[in-house]
C-alpha cells in the first residue's frame, strides 16, 4: 500500500478511539501571538514519555491558577493523527491545573499503597556506618543545602570525603537524574552512605521526592539513604522509606558523620575511666591480698607444719613407748617360757644325773626303753650332760615282776 494510504487508515483508526483525561507535567509551552492554536509538551512524571498536545490559547489565559512549564495538569481531549506529518497530537478541550489539595491527595495514596506493600517497615531500614568511608550526596548545583552538609561534615570530621552528584531537585527533570545518580552512588563500592540533600519548598517543588519510582529505588538499594529534603515540617515519601530520616540538610551532615571533638572527649573520659576502674580493681586486689596475708596460714605459713611436727613427735615417742613397752613384755614371757624349757628340757635332767643310752645299730640310733631293746652284747650309746660314752650290753636285770595271765586278765 502506498504512503497515503497507510496514513488515511491509522488516522480513521485513531479518530475512532474516544476522548480521554490525561494528566502529566506541562515541559514545554508555545503560543504565539495571533495564532489560533497552542502548542504544549505534557510529559509523564514517573517516566520518561511525552504527548505533543494542540488547543485553543484562551484555554491557557482562562486558567483560574497561571499556567508555565512545570505545571502539573489534567487535560480531556482526543488524538488526531496528522497525516502530512504522519504525528500523533491531543487536541484538548479542557485543562485543569492540579491544586495542592488533589497533590497532597494522591501524595496520601501513594503513602498507603507503599505502606501497604511493606516499604516503611523498619526492619527493611540499613544501618548507618559510624563513620563513612566516602559519602555520596545529591543535591541542587551550588545550593545552600550542599553548603550546608558539606561545611557542617567537614567541621565535625575534617577527613570526610564526598561524592557530590548534582542534579535538578525540582520540575520535569528531576526524577531520572535523581535516579541516574542514586544508580551511580549505589554501583560505587568506596561509597557507605547516600544523602538526598534539598532546602525547603512548595509541595509543587518538594513533589520528585514523593515520586513513586524515586521511593522504590530508595528501597531497592543497597547501599543506606538519607533523606534530608526540606524543612521539619515537610514530609515526602522519601522520609518513610530512607533509611533515615533528616530534619534539615544540617541535621543530616551532623547524624552520619560523628563530631571529632566529641569522640576525642568521650575517648579521653573513657580512657580515664578505664584507668580508674583499673586502679580501683588494683587496689580492691591489694587489700584483699592483704587480708589474705594477714590470716595466720599465710602470715606464719611453717606454724602449722611445726604444730603437726610436734605432734607427730609425740605420737612417734608413744608409739615407740608401745612398742618398748610391748618388746620388753615379750622378752619377759619369753625368758620365763626359756626359763620352764630349760627346767623340763633334757639338758637340765642329764644335768641332774640322768642319762639317755641309745642303741647303736650301723649309723642308726634308737632310744632304749626296756631291758628287751638292748639284749647282750648291744653296742650302747650312753648321753650324760658332758658328754656321750661307748659301752655294749653284758645283761640285763629286771627290776619289777613280769604282769602274769591272770592279772593281765
Amino acid at each position: 500500500m502506498p504512503v497515503r494510504t497507510v496514513a488515511v487508515k491509522v488516522a480513521q483508526w485513531i479518530d475512532r478511539l474516544g476522548a480521554v483525561w490525561v494528566e502529566g507535567q506541562i515541559t514545554q509551552m508555545n503560543v504565539r501571538p495571533g495564532t489560533r492554536t497552542a502548542f504544549l509538551v505534557l510529559r509523564d512524571t514517573a517516566a520518561d514519555m511525552s504527548l505533543s498536545v494542540t488547543c485553543d490559547p484562551e484555554l491557557l489565559r482562562n486558567s483560574a491558577v497561571p499556567l508555565q512549564e512545570g505545571s502539573r495538569v489534567v487535560v480531556y481531549g482526543k488524538l488526531s493523527f496528522f497525516t502530512g506529518r504522519g504525528t500523533v497530537s491531543l487536541r484538548v478541550t479542557e485543562i485543569r491545573p492540579v491544586g495542592i489539595g488533589e497533590l497532597l491527595a494522591r501524595i496520601e495514596r501513594l503513602k498507603a499503597l507503599l505502606s501497604a506493600e511493606g516499604l516503611f517497615d523498619p526492619r527493611l531500614k540499613r544501618p548507618i556506618p559510624f563513620l563513612p568511608n566516602r559519602i555520596g550526596l545529591i543535591t541542587g548545583r551550588a545550593s545552600a543545602a550542599e553548603h550546608d552538609v558539606v561545611t557542617v561534615a567537614t567541621q565535625r570530621w575534617p577527613a570526610v570525603r564526598f561524592e557530590i552528584r548534582n542534579t535538578a531537585v525540582q520540575g520535569p527533570t528531576a526524577v531520572p537524574q535523581i535516579l541516574e545518580a542514586v544508580a551511580a552512588l549505589d554501583a560505587n563500592p568506596e561509597v557507605d552512605v547516600i544523602v538526598l540533600a534539598r532546602g525547603g519548598g512548595s509541595v509543587e517543588d518538594l513533589l520528585p521526592f514523593s515520586d513513586e519510582t524515586l521511593c522504590r529505588a530508595i528501597v531497592s538499594a543497597k547501599t543506606p539513604i538519607v533523606s534530608a529534603i526540606g524543612h521539619e515540617p515537610d514530609n515526602p515519601i522519601s522520609d518513610y522509606v530512607a533509611d533515615l530520616r533528616a530534619a534539615t540538610p544540617t541535621d543530616a551532615a551532623k547524624r552520619i558523620v560523628p563530631d571529632a571533638a566529641a569522640e576525642t572527649a568521650l575517648l579521653q573520659e573513657l580512657r580515664s575511666r578505664a584507668n580508674a576502674a583499673l586502679r580501683g580493681w588494683v587496689d580492691r586486689e591489694a587489700r584483699a591480698l592483704t587480708q589474705l596475708r594477714s590470716r595466720p596460714v599465710l602470715a606464719d605459713p611453717l606454724r602449722l607444719l611445726d604444730q603437726r611436727h610436734d605432734e607427730v613427735e609425740r605420737l612417734r615417742a608413744g608409739a615407740q613407748r608401745a612398742v618398748d613397752h610391748l618388746l620388753n613384755g615379750e622378752f619377759t614371757t619369753t625368758r620365763h617360757l626359756r626359763e620352764k624349757l630349760s627346767a623340763v628340757g633334757p639338758a637340765a635332767t642329764l644335768a641332774r644325773g640322768y642319762a639317755v643310752v641309745q642303741r647303736v645299730n650301723g649309723k642308726d640310733r634308737e632310744v632304749v626303753r626296756a631291758i628287751e631293746d638292748s639284749p647282750p652284747g648291744t653296742q650302747l650309746r650312753i648321753r650324760v650332760a658332758d658328754g656321750a660314752i661307748s659301752a655294749a650290753a653284758l645283761g640285763a636285770q629286771s627290776l619289777a615282776p613280769r604282769p602274769t595271765r591272770k592279772d593281765t586278765a
